[in-house]
């Protein structure tokens, strides 16, 4: 039986009150950067069981302007910006050679939040990806070493064969480099944080680099 698209999404609920709390949101109470007030959130999201709460929408363009987007994972979020990670060699890592420019949307349904932060991006010393790399699973190494992340590929066994061998070695050599493995920080000049309310009153303060500090306004809905 064919599925009614439409039928189907009309059926939905957005912020359904039994999964869902939209907690009030004060801008006047946010702290003067917007750091601060990403790791309360981010830890409130952690805390109501928002299920992959670090997976993250990366948005970057092409040498000819073209937007692409995908999920990644957030590797952490400091005074040197919001940092993930993939290969150099990959069509995101061709994007920001091209043009070191990305957005990045959490969404939060949980609680209804969303955080929005744009900006430069740089590469972290290869050292640094390295150590970020190895601290993490085995198998995140083993997917690092299986590499020629947006390659084509011929079959899926040949994607078996390439990780198997990956894995053998990620758990023999636990300490194997990742040459092309590279992190990436958002140095962001622009982070937006939306809180939904019931009425649709929803409320979003946004964060503009200025000079050495910030400025913060309200954006409508």
């Amino acid at each position: 039986m064919e599925t009614d698209l439409h039928a189907l999404l009309r059926s939905l609920r957005v912020w359904d009150p039994a999964v869902t709390e939209l907690p009030p949101f004060d801008p006047d109470a946010a702290p003067a950067e917007p750091l601060p007030l990403f790791t309360r959130w981010f830890a409130e999201a952690v805390a109501a069981g928002e299920r992959e709460p670090h997976t993250v929408s990366l948005a970057t363009a092409d040498a000819a302007g073209r937007p692409d987007v995908r999920i990644v994972m957030l590797h952490g979020a400091d005074a040197g910006g919001w940092s993930f990670a993939t290969h150099s060699g990959s069509r995101k890592g061709g994007h920001l050679a091209a043009r070191p420019h990305a957005a990045l949307a959490f969404y939060w349904p949980v609680l209804g939040r969303q955080v929005r932060v744009r900006g430069p991006v740089t590469a972290a010393p290869p050292e640094q990806a390295q150590a970020d790399l190895h601290a993490r699973s085995t198998g995140a190494l083993a997917a690092a070493l299986t590499g020629r992340q947006s390659e084509p590929l011929a079959s899926l066994d040949d994607l078996a064969h390439a990780s198997a061998t990956a894995w053998d070695r990620a758990r023999r050599a636990p300490d194997t480099p990742a040459p092309t493995w590279t992190l990436y920080r958002l140095a962001p000049d622009e982070v937006e944080f939306f809180q939904g309310d019931p009425h649709r009153r929803h409320v979003r303060l946004a964060y503009r680099r200025s000079g050495e500090g910030w400025s913060r306004g309200l954006l409508w809905p």
